[in-house]
Formats: structure tokens, C-alpha cells, sequence
């Protein structure tokens, strides 16, 4: 514990395993989150609001800058709310496709069929709007900035990513672009901004996926 610290410390409750013990949990997790994709089909089928709560608190469970912990998620299951996302984002998508992507981002969206059009923000019965806490109000009308906002929030939406696949749900990483009208839509307040939109349910009977494959090892890591 460092002399000035304001918090609270206890010993860190590590797990011991074999080396054996390592490599094969570590090979068994490597191997469910390589199943895990991209889905645009999604089932109306409901998933309960305390598999969502779980995903979220996971997701919770992040490193930040200085603990700030700078992140808000915003479960929306409201029918009503969902048409009115999807309204706004299609308005943003058209726009985008006609006139703010430039072509060598159209041909490269060009294999993955994806267009304009929307329908997943409808069909997955719950889209968690993920906004990014730039500063925290204070009581006396102050702010106090958070730390490394972007870098905390993605490692955030990583681990909620994996702990959907791992409850055996899809989902999708969505970015309209611009997102402002997620703010305005939830009503969220000036410190947030929108980070992702992220569709979360179960796949479609029928779902597609894009019959892609992942870099290898060597060419996503150096040794040194």
C-alpha cells in the first residue's frame, strides 16, 4: 500500500494452476471465443434481463485509467425506443453510403453485403448503447475529467463481447456515424458520448455469417 493512497488494500486472491492446467484452459477459451462472429440476423426470441445485467457487469469488471471506470450502458429493450434507433440510424447510413465513405471503404464493405439498411437494431430484442464518460459532474458544479476514456471503454466492450458468446447470444458492433442522436434519444446527459451500438440476442434460425478467416499468430504477433 503506497503512503498517500486513498484506497483500501487486500491482498489479491490469485488462482494456482499446473502449467498443464494453464495451457489447456487458456487453449479451451482461445478456441470458444474463435467461434464467436459478427451477426446481423438475430431471433426475436427474448433473452432474460438478468443475462444482460450479468454481460454488463462483466463488462464492469475492466482495467481503466485511474479506476474512473468511465463507461455507461444502456440496455433497450423498449420496442417503441428500438424503431426510433433504427429510424435515426438508417437516416445516417444513407447518408453515409451515398456521400460520407470513401470509396476504397465501399469496396471494402463490398464483400460483407452490408448496406444502408438496418434491420437487426429492430429484430434483437435487446441493443445496449455503450457512451463513453469524458468527466464526472461534481456536487458543486465542478467537473473532474476521466482518464484514457476510449482505451477503457473499448477494453470494457471487449470483455462484454466475450461474456455474451459465452452465454451463447450474438451480437453486433455497430457505428453510425455520426451517433449523436443516440445521446439525444436516451436523454443521456453532456459528459457522455456514444461509443458503439450493439445489437445482443440469439442468431436467426437462418442467420449468414461472411465465411471469412482470422490472421494468424505470426502475423498478429512479434517475439522479441
Amino acid at each position: 500500500m503506497t503512503a498517500n493512497s486513498a484506497f483500501p488494500f487486500r491482498p489479491y486472491q490469485s488462482i494456482t494452476l499446473s502449467e498443464e492446467e494453464m495451457v489447456q484452459r487458456s487453449t479451451a477459451f482461445y478456441q470458444r471465443l474463435n467461434q464467436r462472429r459478427s451477426v446481423r440476423d438475430f431471433s426475436s426470441r427474448p433473452v432474460p434481463r438478468e443475462v444482460i445485467e450479468n454481460l454488463i457487469r462483466t463488462a464492469g469488471t475492466a482495467p481503466s485509467g485511474a479506476n474512473k471506470q468511465p463507461w455507461m450502458f444502456c440496455a433497450v429493450q423498449n420496442m417503441s425506443l428500438k424503431r426510433q434507433i433504427r429510424a435515426a440510424a438508417e437516416q445516417e447510413e444513407v447518408e453515409g453510403y451515398a456521400h460520407r465513405m470513401p470509396q476504397e471503404w465501399l469496396e471494402d464493405l463490398a464483400p460483407l453485403g452490408t448496406d444502408w439498411r438496418k434491420p437487426f437494431l429492430e429484430e434483437a430484442p435487446w441493443l445496449i448503447v455503450v457512451f463513453r464518460r469524458i468527466y464526472e459532474p461534481q456536487h458543486d458544479g465542478s467537473q473532474r475529467n476521466n482518464y484514457y476514456v476510449t482505451e477503457s471503454t473499448g477494453l470494457a466492450t471487449g470483455l462484454l463481447l466475450a461474456a455474451a458468446h459465452e452465454a451463447g447470444l450474438v451480437a453486433l458492433t455497430h457505428t453510425p456515424s455520426p451517433m449523436n442522436f443516440l445521446t439525444r434519444l436516451l436523454d443521456r446527459p453532456k459528459n457522455e458520448r456514444p461509443f458503439l451500438l450493439i445489437p445482443i440476442g440469439y442468431p436467426a434460425p437462418d442467420a449468414q455469417v461472411p465465411d471469412i478467416q482470422r490472421k494468424p499468430l505470426d502475423e498478429i504477433s512479434t517475439w522479441y
